[in-house]
C-alpha cells in the first residue's frame, strides 16, 4: 500500500506540471494574442476548456505542491543551510505554498461555478491594505520583498542553482539547463516590476499603482513583451521537467501524524 508521503510526493510532482501549464498558457496569450495573464487567469480558462474535472485534478496538484512547500518552509525538508540565505529560502517557500494553495482553492470555486467573480485584483487587495493604519508602508514593504524575489530569481538564473534539485543526468542536459535559465530571468523581470508597482502605490497612497504578472506583462513594450513571454514559456517547460525529474524529499507525513496524535492524546 502507498503511504501518506509516497501520496504527497505524487500529488507534488502534479503540481509542478499544473504550475507548467499555467506559465505556457500565460506566454502563449502574450506571444500569439497579446492578452496579459496572470496564474489565476489561466486558470481559469484551462478550466473552461477542460471543465470540472480538470479543475479538480489541477486544485488536487496545487494543494499536494503548496503543502510541500509549507512543510519545507517549518521542517525544513530540502535541507537550507543556517544562515540568511536559507531562512531567506524557507520564507520564500513558505510563501510560495501560500500563493499555490489560494490558486487550489480558486479552481475549487471555478469547478462549482463562482471562482470569476469571487477573484480579486492587485488593486483590490491594495486598497484594502491602503485602508488600514500603516496601510501605505506595508504596500511599500511588500515592494521591497518583491524586489528582493526578483532579484534572487535573477542570481539564480545566473548561476543555475535550480540544477542542483534534478536528477544528475537530467541536471546535466542543455535543454534543462536553459530551459530553466531562462524562465527563472524571465520570472525574476516581472517580479521586480511588480515590486516597483506596489511600491509606487505605499509612496503614492493610490491602490490603482499596484499590480501583479498580468500587469507587468501588459506595462512591457515590445519587443520585451515577447522576451519576457518566451521566458516565461521556458519556464512552463522547465517546471514539466521538474514534475518528471526533480528531487522530492518526502515529507514524514506519519510521523507527523503520530506526534500531533500523541499531543492531543
Amino acid at each position: 500500500m502507498v503511504d501518506a508521503s509516497a501520496r504527497l510526493v505524487t500529488l507534488t510532482r502534479a503540481g509542478f506540471a499544473t504550475r507548467g501549464l499555467l506559465y505556457i498558457v500565460i506566454a502563449i496569450f502574450v506571444i500569439t494574442t497579446g492578452r496579459a495573464e496572470d496564474p489565476a487567469g489561466a486558470l481559469q480558462y484551462l478550466g473552461q476548456g477542460g471543465g470540472r474535472i480538470v479543475l479538480l485534478l489541477m486544485a488536487a496538484g496545487l494543494i499536494g505542491y503548496g503543502l510541500w512547500r509549507l512543510t519545507d518552509a517549518i521542517l525544513n525538508i530540502e535541507g537550507h543551510d543556517d544562515d540568511h540565505s536559507g531562512l531567506g529560502k524557507r520564507l520564500g517557500a513558505g510563501a510560495s505554498g501560500v500563493i499555490h494553495l489560494l490558486l487550489a482553492w480558486q479552481a475549487i470555486k471555478l469547478s462549482r461555478g463562482s471562482g470569476a467573480e469571487g477573484s480579486s485584483s492587485p488593486q483590490e487587495h491594495a486598497q484594502s491594505v491602503l485602508a488600514i493604519p500603516g496601510g501605505a508602508t506595508m504596500l511599500a514593504v511588500v515592494g521591497l520583498v518583491l524586489l528582493a524575489v526578483g532579484a534572487f530569481q535573477l542570481v539564480k538564473a545566473v548561476k543555475a542553482s535550480y540544477l542542483e534539485h534534478l536528477e544528475p543526468k537530467i541536471a546535466n542536459q542543455p535543454w534543462a539547463k536553459w530551459s530553466g535559465r531562462l524562465g527563472y530571468a524571465a520570472r525574476g523581470v516581472v517580479f521586480m516590476i511588480t515590486g516597483f508597482f506596489f511600491i509606487s502605490a505605499g509612496l503614492s497612497e493610490q491602490a490603482s499603482e499596484a499590480g501583479g504578472m498580468a500587469e507587468a506583462l501588459s506595462w512591457l513594450t515590445s519587443p520585451w513583451d515577447m522576451v519576457v513571454a518566451a521566458g516565461l514559456l521556458a519556464f512552463g517547460f522547465f517546471s514539466l521537467i521538474e514534475a518528471r525529474y526533480r528531487v522530492i524529499h518526502q515529507v514524514p507525513v506519519e510521523h507527523l501524524s503520530s506526534r500531533i496524535k500523541s499531543k492531543l492524546g
